[in-house]
């Protein structure tokens, strides 16, 4: 045998012996030319979601999504495909002509009622996309702890983070609560450009509608009224109703409210006297209702908004965290400019 053939057998022999060695030592070794990458392998994700450090042993496969917000958030993603369906109420407004049907006409409609543990289990699902009162609560036993016990994965949504003890929720801007769930949604599934670009867009949209905003004194006071008749359910500084009210050039009558969504008292929206109510549209209970309501309670009686019917609605997908939100902002900013003309 000559020298170079010797050589060649030498370092084939080598190679071998250390594979054999590595296999026996548990290590995995991919073949060549088998199309193995490291795309395709396992790798753990680490993301900071509400506060906390959150490792993923790889990236998910079936997504189970609660609500529209959240489902959309997928969607614009362009995520429909990792998911095993969503959970929603067939409360949520005109699905057909919405940017992201087609997502909506790949997913699965798993449930219109509320998403439980025998719902997860039987779609196999492997992560929960959901939030504290968006689908996880003590009160149903559904929480991301109760899931990891099964096996399953959980992403909460930032907006409904908790803000300390109690039922508090919410830990940032609304707008930097989408763009984190974005950003780290595009981590965990490799589309980060895709998230980045996302971002962008919508930034965009929020600043080409500020541009036209009332300022200064022509800028109205505004009461967010979800629903409620003995007292009023409304949104505070950490849900997407204040980003959309001050944003699109309002003042939010309820910004001192460090919670997302909760419950406040007629007497203060009285004597807080909003110029401008927004309509959560959504519900058993039409806009139009809810209007009719608020424009015949006597205590309203003398708010500005009532006294001069400047009642505007937005769809329930509009104000929570949602990639509607920056829409929703240019709007309202077209009705708001029109307040103190």
């Amino acid at each position: 045998m000559t020298r170079p053939n010797l050589l060649a057998a030498a370092r084939t022999a080598a190679a071998l012996a250390l594979a054999l060695t590595l296999t026996g030592c548990g290590a995995q070794v991919a073949p060549t030319g088998a199309g193995g990458t490291d795309d395709d392998r396992p790798t753990a994700i680490t993301i900071e979601d509400c506060g906390r450090k959150v490792t993923y042993a790889k990236r998910p496969e079936r997504v189970v999504t609660n609500d529209v917000g959240i489902t959309e958030i997928m969607f614009a993603l362009g995520l429909e495909d990792r998911m095993a369906g969503y959970v929603m109420p067939d409360d949520r407004g005109e699905l057909t002509k919405v940017p992201w049907k087609a997502g909506y006409d790949r997913a699965k409609w798993l449930s219109k009622d509320r998403i439980t543990k025998e719902l997860v289990l039987d779609a196999r699902a492997d992560l929960v996309f959901a939030g504290w009162n968006y689908g996880f609560g003590e009160d149903n036993g559904l929480t991301p702890d109760s899931l990891r016990a099964l096996g399953v994965d959980s992403y909460l949504l930032t907006e409904s983070c908790r803000n300390g003890p109690g039922a508090a929720r919410g830990i940032m801007p609304p707008l930097d609560a989408l763009y984190t769930d974005l950003t780290n949604l595009g981590k965990l599934f490799g589309v980060e450009d895709r998230a980045r670009k996302l971002i962008a867009d919508f930034r965009k949209q929020v600043t080409a509608a500020q541009a036209k905003a009332p300022r200064g004194d022509a800028r109205p006071t505004v009461f967010l009224y979800d629903s409620g008749q003995d007292k009023p359910f409304t949104s505070g500084r950490y849900a997407a109703p204040h980003d959309i009210i001050t944003k699109a050039g309002g003042d939010h009558v309820m910004a001192d409210l460090g919670d997302s969504w909760t419950t406040v008292g007629w007497e203060t929206i009285v004597a807080r006297d909003p110029e401008v109510i927004v309509v959560n549209d959504y519900g058993d209970t039409t806009a139009a209702q809810k209007r009719d309501f608020l424009l015949s309670y006597p205590p309203l009686a003398r708010v500005s908004a009532i006294k001069h019917q400047r009642i505007v609605t937005l769809d329930y997908v509009d104000l929570v965290e949602s990639p509607r939100n920056p829409a929703a902002i240019a709007t309202l900013t077209d009705y708001l400019a029109t307040v103190h003309r």
